[in-house]
């Protein structure tokens, strides 16, 4: 995986990753709201060597105080210590207490132990710090001078108080700088891991590509995400050309759209395109209705004679998309109770779209379907027509695949972020079982912006639009192809 598909996977899911990584940072945040405070006082104390005006002498005493109070930074943490203080200060804490809440240090090439006390009061740790810097005098005086005699002079080595410890100002902890920071960085791989997995354990349709790689079938059209189609409206107003406006800009994409998916049928075999072309889909309410009634107008539309056949003899919506009349059709034709030119209804001023509906709904659809005089009649009519023919879905019922295996093939409608790769496969797989030919994919509902856009190819791309005076003013929105 390169880094721009990891670029991809965090903008897809970009709401859920900005929110876990401010719940990370306000986790980080609660905590350290939650912790007790803590300030730090800091004292020091000096051991010397006597003092002497003579250079050598007093450079000597120097080396040998900072080879001395090495051995002092244990003795600073000692129990002897704790107990001096806790009699000094007249507390109650305990020894381990008290020497939890104490740092001693020797800096670098010095003769000075640095002293840190904690405390949950600034007072508190003020006067454990300069109590610890005193009970160090007490002890170190006592262990020079523990050997020294009335008629032997006492050691030249003293500890004194250096730096007496300041009051603090505010608490050493918690560091909420720190504790926000911490939290963001946990949010940040919360967040990234939730998106991969969330990448991973989707299985839902994300990208032509990945589809064309799962499947083995290319994906030879994408239609747009509308607002204005649904099930009571599924023909698009827009009739292509300058019709760019406001009112029109979803529909204007989705028409360009089909007009490409017509291209590309021509262009798949040039010397022998296909006649007879099922659209069917793996799952119910994936758009093949939709698809089917407005790649037929489109075709009408480029000169052409079409016949669209209502061959879902358990759901028919045809007729009804187009408003002509319903109840009549296609199983009439079939059961021989009526002639094919009696039943055909013309729509549109072009005079070269004719629907076939879909008829009374029959007891046996896929022997109907499967019948010899089936395929006599699409023969037929492929004669002088391109043949279009909405079937139903794959996976329910085999209606689909068996009306495929009688014409040149099938298209695959799938919505995205709906059909996942596993349905689409499985209904891929009906078809190849009784040697049916998919002629290819297409993909409904794409995004027309945000993350996912790219996926389909509507990343980049702009259409003219009208504004209310007539005047054409070039705006960045994305569309089907290239062709605007």
């Amino acid at each position: 995986m390169e880094l721009a598909d990891y670029w991809k996977i965090l903008r897809a899911h970009w709401v859920s990753f900005l929110a876990i990584t401010v719940a990370g940072a306000l986790l980080g945040l609660g905590w350290g709201l939650v912790q007790p405070k803590v300030y730090k006082a800091n004292a020091s104390g000096i051991v010397s060597a006597g003092v002497n005006s003579d250079l050598g002498t007093a450079m000597a005493g120097e080396n040998y105080a900072k080879s001395r109070v090495k051995s002092y930074v244990d003795l600073a943490k000692s129990r002897s210590v704790a107990l001096d203080v806790q009699e000094n200060l007249g507390i109650d804490t305990s020894i381990n207490q008290l020497l939890s809440s104490i740092s001693i240090t020797n800096p670098v090439d010095t003769a000075t132990l640095k002293v840190s006390a904690e405390s949950n009061t600034p007072e508190s740790a003020q006067q454990l710090a300069e109590a610890w810097v005193k009970a160090i005098e007490n002890q170190v005086s006592e262990v020079e001078n523990s050997s020294a005699t009335k008629s032997s002079s006492a050691s030249i080595v003293t500890f004194r108080s250096f730096d007496a410890a300041e009051l603090p100002t505010s608490p050493s902890s918690p560091n909420f700088k720190i504790a926000i920071a911490a939290g963001l960085l946990v949010g940040l791989f919360m967040a990234f891991a939730y998106a991969m997995l969330r990448h991973a354990f989707d299985r839902r349709i994300s990208s032509i590509e990945s589809v064309e790689s799962s499947t083995g079938h290319s994906v030879i059209g994408t239609i747009p995400q509308t607002d204005t189609l649904d099930r009571e409206q599924r023909l698009i107003t827009s009739i292509g050309g300058n019709d760019r406006n406001e009112e029109h800009a979803g529909e204007y994409a989705v028409a360009e759209s089909i007009r490409e998916l017509r291209t590309n049928l021509q262009f798949m075999n040039i010397d022998n395109p296909p006649r007879t072309i099922v659209i069917t889909s793996a799952l119910p309410g994936e758009g093949k209705s939709t698809v089917a009634a407005n790649l037929a107008i489109t075709i009408a539309a480029s000169d052409q004679k079409v016949v669209l056949i209502d061959g879902d003899l358990r759901r028919p919506t045809i007729a009804k998309t187009f408003g002509l009349l319903e109840g009549v059709g296609l199983t009439d034709v079939l059961i021989g109770n009526a002639d094919i030119d009696d039943v055909m209804q013309p729509w549109g001023e072009s005079g070269n779209l004719v629907v076939l509906g879909a008829g009374k709904i029959p007891p046996n659809p896929s022997e109907l379907l499967g019948s010899n005089t089936f395929q006599n009649l699409i023969q037929s009519l492929a004669q002088e027509a391109i043949v279009l023919i909405d079937a139903p879905p794959l996976l329910p019922v085999t209606d689909a695949a068996i009306l495929t295996a009688r014409t040149d093939g099938a298209l695959v409608v799938s919505r995205v972020r709906k059909t996942t790769y596993d349905e689409l496969e499985s209904a891929l797989n009906n078809l190849q079982r009784v040697n049916a030919h998919a002629l290819g994919l297409i993909l409904n509902g794409v995004p027309l912006k945000g993350a996912q856009a790219s996926n389909y190819g509507y990343a980049y791309k702009a259409y003219y639009r009208q504004d209310t005076k007539g005047r054409r003013s070039a705006v960045a929105n994305p569309v089907a192809n290239d062709e605007a």
